[in-house]
């Protein structure tokens, strides 16, 4: 605090009083929480409306069509025909056929080929020497990224009368026969396991890297054989990416057309014909895109309830 100096003969003592705080600003209104959850809905709000428009949009609009009769050719105007479509998918012997060789293919090649190989290799890369991961891990993963296409011919030339496998069989003196017409589903399964497996092992090469060292370790040295410690310890501790990789491969392995077409085509007759093709046929052969589509939500339907299994099993606690 300054103070003048007082004189004499002069007034009452003079203090300048102490500088007062700023004035305040304009205030501004609280915001509401319906304010706070827009701002925070902002920046996802471009991949919201793409996803509107690029996924649930077209598949609000195949469920329209899955109610209609509409043709690809030949037909002006379609109309509202309810569940026909759906009545006549569960009265039709070749849709039946089709579920059938689709859950086959699904449990042969997914479940129980890629799933169970995709584990075994995995824990045994896990004990391998680094020149045995590399080549094995190579070898496996260049047949996942080789084009749908592409593996399809390998194995339709590995698979064929004149093909590698039977050639195989001839110089050891074994009985060979025509694979793709003898055991088709068998032999596009199988060329599945082939290209799909890779997925597997890469993930559950992952979830067998996450285990302690020192669990495996103490259950080895209290006498644990190798199935006891996959049993007890290794299988319940990876649980989560069993369920995970099962769903995945299940959803993948349901969709498989161009593998399958290039092969057999469905053939010989319809001993392959699964889902996918069986809904080309209907759709771009016979021209009825209403009851293709129908047949779509169908397995859009079993995909769903494989997916609740699976989401049931990964919400289990270990």
């Amino acid at each position: 605090m300054t103070a003048a100096t007082p004189h004499a003969g002069a007034g009452p003592e003079t203090v300048k009083a102490p500088p007062g705080p700023p004035a305040p600003g304009p205030s501004h209104p609280p915001r509401t929480p319906l304010s706070r959850k827009l701002i925070r809905v902002l920046p996802v709000s471009p991949a919201v409306v793409l996803l509107l428009l690029f996924l649930a949009g077209p598949i609000a609009y195949c469920a329209y069509i899955a109610f209609t009769d509409l043709q690809l050719t030949g037909q002006a105007h379609s109309s509202f025909v309810g569940l026909a479509n759906f009545r006549k998918a569960f009265g039709d012997e070749e849709f039946l056929n089709a579920v059938w060789l689709t859950l086959v293919f699904t449990v042969v090649s997914s479940l129980l080929g890629q799933n169970t190989l995709g584990l075994a290799l995995a824990a045994l890369m896990q004990r391998a020497s680094k020149p045995v991961r590399t080549l094995t891990g190579g070898v496996v993963i260049t047949a996942w990224v080789l084009p749908e296409v592409v593996a399809g011919f390998l194995l339709y030339a590995f698979f064929r009368r004149e093909g590698t496998l039977n050639a195989v069989l001839d110089r050891l003196h074994l009985p060979s026969q025509n694979w793709l017409f003898t055991l088709p589903i068998l032999a596009v399964s199988f060329a599945n396991v082939w290209r799909g497996t890779a997925f597997s092992m890469l993930v559950y090469s992952a979830a067998l890297n996450e285990i302690p060292k020192e669990i495996t370790e103490a259950a080895e040295v209290d006498g644990a054989g190798g199935w006891r410690r996959m049993w007890h310890i290794t299988l319940p501790m990876i649980r989560r990416s069993i369920g995970t990789n099962l769903m995945l491969n299940t959803l993948q392995t349901l969709s498989v057309f161009g593998l399958i077409w290039v092969m057999t085509r469905g053939g010989p007759g319809d001993k392959s014909q699964t889902l996918p093709l069986y809904m080309y046929e209907q759709a771009f052969q016979n021209s009825m895109i209403g009851y293709a589509t129908a047949v779509a939500l169908l397995l859009l339907l079993v995909g769903s309830l494989f997916s609740l299994v699976y989401l049931r099993l990964l919400r289990t606690e270990v």
